[in-house]
């Protein structure tokens, strides 16, 4: 459709400055980049659209007799009206035009891109944007002194560019200084403050070197841009030496872009209350501290996605389960919200709760796939769900669409684990699978979160490659790995200019567990088998050298086998494991978990449960899917206790 143009409308030309080249008078044509969008051009001004400085000359009438010449002057005096009041609907006009291009934007980038394209050609030929660092998020309060570094900005043609990293250096303005009270006034100025020089040498240093190099003095504003409560940066708008120089009515102009563009970009950020609250959760529901468990060493490492954006949805976690085994996690919600970071926590703890249940991994994921869709939320999941068994020395693994676990031998060579994605949790009506896996001693086991392995340069299976050969390199230096050096060598493979997702890493190593210091039997629920517990639990004692605690362990043993015999339908299970305690579980296929009650004096029951609180270090009964273990713990004198895994 052929733009509309006003005939008659356009301003007359500024005075000439000196020095200055002579305006173009050649008429607006419209961009050969359209939009789209109805009454709006691609450079951002409407379209048929000229702000003061950029239309055409008008001739000025020709001089004729008195009467003609006073009439002339008359209607060239309300022409003069009519041109000031057009200019300045044409500002608005503008202004509104800009402001929703600006709003439009859902990220910084955006944001700044809207700013971009609304100033540009309209109102500059060039646009920097420094924004200050570290940005300050929530109500947090900035960083002193004050920095800024460019991070942006667009010329002409060109389009926008984004700063390489570390091409532009920072700009220090000292806070007392005239450059910093001109950002403290929040008023656009000028570029030929004379005080103010040098910063503005710095701040035009990327595009200084091009062949349109902007010239300074009335040609450059700098205009602050203010957030709800902080400086969050400035934007230089320039115009090239063709052009009419900015007048004081710009300022004005600059001043309402900037004030549009701070918002938009402080929206883009966590603010206020909800950044504190999503900061407080996030922090609340990752794991403080990972368990000690006997057979293996854990370390964990979380990076979020910026600096200014804390809340995500990827979590870890390990959690102790009978039998000295320990299950290790690793989600992540898709999204980076407070939604996210409120369904991570929700999922979390369910999988904590089915964990103590000691379901396998399939039937884990199945239950929290349930109850994802019992949230009702639009996120979905990926989960990984595996569980190590230091005395089997093997590997149960479910995966829910998560990228798959990464495991360096003993060897320092660097496997994949292939294990067969399932579909994201929340998904629903599909099936999860366990998959059995050797883990051997010495063996080091990697969860991650797709932040670690996958940005904008790289894809998931190219970056999994990349993170094999990293553990590879670390093992061929040091051999084993000590397992922080390990996560801290891993986060290198991050390119801080290319993510954008959160980072969740969990590293197990697998120390096993030496077949002779575990004692395990089954036994039948009959009147005689606590009398065989005790015998058997006294042989494996005296064995290990533990006489000194054998009149303890067996009437604790007694008691425990005595309480599993009386509910107990299928045989019983009793396992003695030696680490620097002495473990003792007995399980069986009841669901009903013994509770300590106090005995009356006439009762001929109901003490055991008593002596063992007495005795024991610690104790506890543990839920299965198929009954319970009950278990209590004895302090080994130190003289007695097992030096290293395979100590007999």
């Amino acid at each position: 459709m052929e733009p509309h143009r006003r005939a008659d409308t356009n301003t007359a030309p500024p005075a000439q400055q000196p020095g200055e080249a002579a305006p173009r008078t050649s008429p607006a044509r419209p961009s050969s980049r359209g939009s789209g969008r109805s009454g709006e051009a691609p450079g951002g001004a409407p379209e048929g659209l000229m702000l003061p400085g950029r239309g055409a000359a008008r001739p000025a009438p020709a001089a004729g007799a008195p009467a003609e010449r006073g009439r002339g002057e008359a209607e060239g005096g309300r022409g003069a009206a009519e041109r000031s009041s057009e200019a300045q609907s044409d500002r608005l006009r503008f202004l509104d035009l800009a402001a929703r291009r600006i709003a439009r934007g859902d990220d910084l980038d955006e944001t700044l891109r809207g700013l971009y394209e609304a100033a540009i050609p309209a109102f500059a030929d060039a646009v920097l944007v420094h924004l200050r660092e570290p940005l300050a998020a929530g109500e947090g309060q900035p960083a002193e002194p004050l920095v800024l570094r460019l991070h942006s900005f667009a010329q002409g043609p060109e389009g926008v560019v984004t700063a390489p990293a570390g091409g532009a250096g920072p700009v220090r303005p000292t806070v007392t200084g005239p450059f910093a009270a001109l950002l403290v006034a929040r008023q656009p100025v000028f570029g030929d403050v004379p005080e103010i020089e040098s910063v503005v040498t710095e701040l035009l240093e990327p595009v200084a070197g091009r062949p349109a190099a902007p010239v300074p003095g009335r040609r450059l504003i700098i205009a602050p841009l203010y957030g709800r409560r902080h400086l969050l940066g400035t934007a230089v708008l320039l115009r090239a030496a063709g052009r009419p120089a900015f007048t004081a009515d710009d300022l004005l102009v600059a001043a309402q872009l900037a004030t549009h563009t701070a918002l938009g970009v402080d929206a883009s950020m966590p603010y206020g209350h909800e950044a504190s609250a999503a900061d407080a959760l996030q922090l609340r529901m990752l794991p403080s501290s990972l368990p000690e468990t006997t057979g293996v060493r854990l370390a964990s490492r979380y990076l979020p996605a910026a600096e200014t954006s804390q809340v995500g949805g990827d979590w870890y976690d390990a959690i102790p389960l009978p039998g000295n085994r320990v299950a290790l996690v690793v989600g992540d919600v898709m999204g980076h919200s407070l939604t996210s970071a409120a369904m991570m926590g929700q999922l979390r703890t369910t999988v904590q709760t089915l964990a103590r249940l000691d379901l396998p991994p399939e039937e884990v994921l199945y239950h929290l796939d349930e109850q994802a869709q019992r949230l009702g939320s639009e996120h979905m999941a990926t989960c990984l769900y595996a569980i190590y068994d230091p005395i089997s020395q093997r590997l149960l693994v479910a995966d829910a669409g998560h990228p798959p676990p990464v495991l360096l031998h003993p060897d320092g060579s660097g496997e994949v684990l292939r294990v067969p994605p399932g579909a994201p949790i929340g998904v629903g009506g599909v099936p999860f699978e366990t998959w059995e896996l050797p883990a051997p001693t010495g063996g080091t086991l990697l969860l991650y979160t797709d932040g670690l392995v996958e940005s904008r340069n790289r894809d998931v299976w190219t970056g999994v490659e990349l993170l094999r050969g990293r553990l590879e390199e670390v093992a061929a230096r040091v051999a084993p790995p000590p397992l922080d050096m390990l996560c801290d060598a891993v986060l290198t493979l991050l390119d801080p200019d290319a993510r954008d997702d959160d980072v969740a890493l969990l590293a197990a190593r697998f120390d096993g567990f030496a077949p002779l210091n575990v004692a395990y039997w089954f036994l039948s629920p009959q009147p005689q088998t606590a009398g065989r517990a005790r015998q058997l639990t006294r042989r494996a004692m005296l064995r290990w050298g533990l006489g000194s605690m054998l009149d303890a362990t067996e009437l604790m043993v007694s008691e425990v086998v005595t309480n599993a015999v009386r509910y107990a339908s299928r045989p019983i299970a009793l396992r003695l494991l030696r680490t620097d305690v002495l473990r003792c579980e007995v399980g069986d296929d009841s669901p009903q978990v013994p509770r300590m009650r106090r005995a009356q004096a006439g009762d001929e029951g109901g003490r055991g449960l008593f002596l063992v609180d007495q005795l024991a270090l610690r104790w506890g009964a543990t839920m299965l899917s198929t009954g319970k273990v009950v278990w209590f713990e004895q302090q080994i004198p130190e003289e007695y206790r097992q030096q290293g895994p395979d100590a007999a």
